[in-house]
């Protein structure tokens, strides 16, 4: 008498699949454009100037980069050129410097100008 009361019960389902999110690499892949991230930074704790970092890049880059001459030698790896333009990259950076620091330095009249904060809001300038 109460069977149209009674909760319908559906018969189960498989779960659907989940489409894999796509990764930025793989955006950047689909859409024809280059990519580059540093995916890690390592630095050794007991010196601190020695370090190392883990590139990941997709084939696009690397062809742009080989069409800019990064690649020196027919056998040359995709590691071996994306690490080339990353030292090229990192020597711009350490010029950039150098070339801001002779500038300051020219500024001052070519001496070289150190502060050094004494205490009291007192800066000593030699």
């Amino acid at each position: 008498m109460f069977d149209w009361f009674k909760k319908k019960r559906k018969a189960p389902t498989e779960p659907k699949p989940r489409k894999a999110e796509k990764s930025e690499k793989d955006l950047y892949t689909e859409r024809g454009e280059p990519w580059v991230q540093v995916l890690r930074i390592d630095v050794d704790p007991n010196n601190l100037h020695q370090g190392a970092f883990e590139l990941d890049w997709n084939e696009i880059f690397v062809a742009r980069l080989v069409k800019a001459g990064y690649m020196m030698k027919k056998d040359d790896t995709d590691a071996d050129i994306v690490d080339r333009w990353f030292q090229n990259v990192c020597r711009h950076v350490v010029m950039e410097t150098w070339e801001q620091e002779q500038a300051i330095a020219k500024s001052y009249g070519g001496q070289y100008v150190r502060e050094r904060d004494i205490g009291d809001g007192r800066r000593e300038v030699s």
